[in-house]
Formats: C-alpha cells, structure tokens, sequence
C-alpha cells in the first residue's frame, strides 16, 4: 500500500460515514463494557477491521484506488500482473493446477493475471478467489464480467479454503491485515497497548502488563536477538535472562500471533506447488531494530499514512509490517520449504518486467509503462519496501525464476 501527506484539513465524513463510525463506535463500547473497560489492540482491531457489516474490510466502501484509502501494486497498471504471471506460468507447468487468491481487492490482479497467462499458453484449470468482504466480493465480480468468456467461466468464489490445491496460492497485501498486538517495554517488563475510555468518554490508548503469553513471544524475540544478558548461539548451554532486552524503555512495536494459525490454514490444502506471499516487511533483525522505536504500524485514510488507530474506527485501513522471519518459521512449522525470498524490485526484475516496458507499442506508451516501473522498482517507492517470499509444497528441488536475481534467504 502507498499513501502519506498530513492529517490536516481531511475532507469531511458524509452523512453516512459518520453513522457507519458511530455504529462502529457503538460496537467497541460494548465491547469496552463486556471486557472491564479495556481492550486489547488486537482486540479493538478485530472490531473495527473485520466486525460483520462494521469492519474496514467486510463493510461497504471504497478502500483502493485513487477514491479509496491506499494503492496496491496492481492497480498502478499491467505491469506487475504481467510479471507475477510469468512465475505463476512455471508453477502452473510443474502442478497443472489452479491458482487461489486470498483477498483479492478490486480484481485488479486475477484482471491483469488470467490473459497474461491465456498469452502464455499456461491458463489455471480454476482461478478460485476466497474474499471476506462481501461488498468486495461484487466489485469483483463486476470488474471481471469484463473477461472473455474462456477466462470469466475459470473464476469462482469460495467461502472457505479448498481441500485440496494444486498450483499456486497468492497473499498479495493480505499478512499485514492481520489483527496484531502492540507491545511497550516498560520499567519492570513488557506492557500491551490497548484501548479504553478516557475521563471524556472519547477512546483513548492505555498500557497494561502484558499476559504470560505474549510476554513470553516478545522475549523469546528479544533472545533472538541477542539481548544484553543473553547468548543467540543455539548451542549455548546457559539459562538466558527471562528479563533481558536489547530495547530502551518506551521502545513499541508489534506482534502478530495470529500469523502461524492463519499460514497453518491457508496452506493445509496445498498438495503440491506454492505460496506467494508479497507484503511490505522486513526479516526480523531489522524489524526489531533497536532504532526502529515506533515499530510499523500504519493507518491509511484518504491516502494519508499516519499512526492514530483510534482516527475514524471502521473507515480506515489499520496494518502493521511483516515479520518475514516469523513467516518462514510458520511455514517450517506447516511442513513448507521456504523457496525463496527478496524485494519485489528483484522479484519484478526476475520476472521480465524491463522487458514489458521496451516492447511499448509507442512512446507514450513507453513513458507511462517506465512511469509505473519506477514505482515498482525504486527503493523510495515500493521496491524494497516489498518483500516476495515463496513456500512450497512437494517441488523439492525446483529453482524458481522470481530469485535469479536475488535471494535473501540467509538475511531471515
């Protein structure tokens, strides 16, 4: 997702915006009461991104898009379909399978996807689409009644995973949706932000003592890291200090424990291909920088980035990064080999998307389509920003293209 620029002068709610928060509102208050008068933020963020019919992603509005909150990679232009179809091409020649999209927007991308593949003479035998919003779900399936017949009758809705898949799995933006904890390392431990009301009313952020669970994830990150007191090496046979942080205090940041159950379910069906998962992230050393002090997390309301989660609850998009190391060791954990990883910038370039801007037909065409690489591409823009990570599933030993150029494996 892109966006940024201040918080000031935002255009006002419409009429219906503003009931749709004040039902939203209305939910987290009885929550609030239901839960002794707070929530954690993983909590608030169930509410107010996934509530049935009051969620940011289940209710009706428009999220993507020069109208909506935020731009996801497909809907720039062609471009990044063209080159995903190329690695989709190879797994869909090994599996002679079908392709499942979690999550898949405005259907941009099974758009872009399906006649770049017919182009390649490597169609899926199913394009299924498992999509929670039932309003994006009808944008969807509008924008692709647009396809050729031979391509449109490919594509199916499903409400839950298959049983069974052969081919590919695409997570395109789909991990950093996931509801997340927040943590603060405080004078005598760890503490969880959360929500509750201020002396107003009004919702406000309030630290607690974090669970034994959480806890117990945050130190075992910190371990990893090698915090002062501790030893990093796997061999070691000394006892690790269960207090030790390589964090000031007031250092934030996130971690999201859903992430294994959800890999764990959405891979159970993959009998023989791979997982693509293409998130803005980072490997887990540079996630928990010492430096990094904020953590990730990011709002997106009319195109404006910004940290304030309780800012309009259910009308703006609520993420945080991807832990990239935690994402291989869910997938160890599900029985996935971990294929590959690098920026999307190699991933793209791995995929022929220099190419695709040199066959332009003219050079109108030309100056958009290196337009749209550069967002792509750049290290300002989306091309380090963006990881590409490839777990698979009974292609032992297969060399997939999209890491010819770069393979950041060892940096996990």
């Amino acid at each position: 997702m892109t966006g940024g620029g201040p918080l000031s002068n935002l255009p006002p709610l419409s009429p219906e915006e503003a009931r749709h928060e004040l039902a939203v509102r209305a939910a987290v208050d009885a929550a609030l009461a239901e839960q002794g008068g707070w929530l954690s933020l993983e909590q608030y963020l169930r509410i107010v991104l996934y509530a049935p019919g009051l969620g940011y992603y289940s209710a009706g509005s428009i999220k993507l898009g020069r109208e909506g909150d935020f731009v996801t990679a497909p809907e720039l232009g062609a471009l990044y379909g063209r080159a995903l179809a190329r690695q989709c091409a190879q797994l869909l020649a090994l599996t002679d399978g079908s392709i499942l999209e979690l999550g898949a927007g405005t259907g941009a991308l099974a758009m872009t996807l399906l006649p770049a593949l017919q182009a390649l003479g490597q169609l899926p035998q199913r394009y299924e689409i498992l999509e929670v919003s039932a309003d994006l779900q009808s944008r969807q399936r509008a924008r692709l009644a647009a396809l050729p017949a031979p391509l449109r009758e490919r594509v199916h809705w499903i409400a839950r995973p298959p049983e069974a898949l052969r081919g590919v799995c695409l997570a395109n933006e789909v991990a950093d949706a996931l509801p997340f904890h927040r943590f603060v390392v405080g004078e005598q431990g760890y503490l969880e932000r959360g929500v509750t009301h201020g002396a107003d009313g009004t919702l406000v952020e309030a630290d607690r003592p974090a669970g034994a669970e959480l806890s117990a994830q945050i130190q075992r990150i910190a371990q990893g890291l090698g915090a002062p007191g501790t030893s990093a090496a796997p061999d070691s046979s000394a006892a690790p200090d269960s207090t030790a942080t390589p964090w000031e205090r007031g250092y934030t940041s996130e971690i999201c424990l859903l992430l294994p159950a959800w890999l764990r379910s959405i891979s159970a069906p993959l009998v023989c291909g791979a997982l693509l998962l293409i998130d803005y992230g980072l490997a887990r050393h540079e996630y928990y920088h010492v430096q990094r002090t904020h953590g990730t997390l990011r709002c997106h309301f009319r195109h404006r980035a910004h940290e304030d989660v309780l800012l309009h609850p259910g009308l703006q998009d609520i993420t945080a990064w991807v832990d990239f190391t935690r994402v291989a060791e869910a997938g160890a954990e599900a029985g996935l080999e971990l294929a590959g990883y690098c920026t999307q910038a190699a991933f793209l370039l791995a995929n022929g998307i220099e190419q695709d801007v040199a066959d332009a037909q003219d050079v109108a065409q030309r100056t958009r389509l290196a337009a749209e690489a550069r967002r792509l591409l750049l290290p300002g823009e989306m091309g380090e920003i963006f990881k590409v990570m490839a777990l698979t599933r009974g292609l032992s030993g297969t060399v997939l293209r999209s890491f010819a150029y770069q393979d950041l494996r060892r940096t996990l």
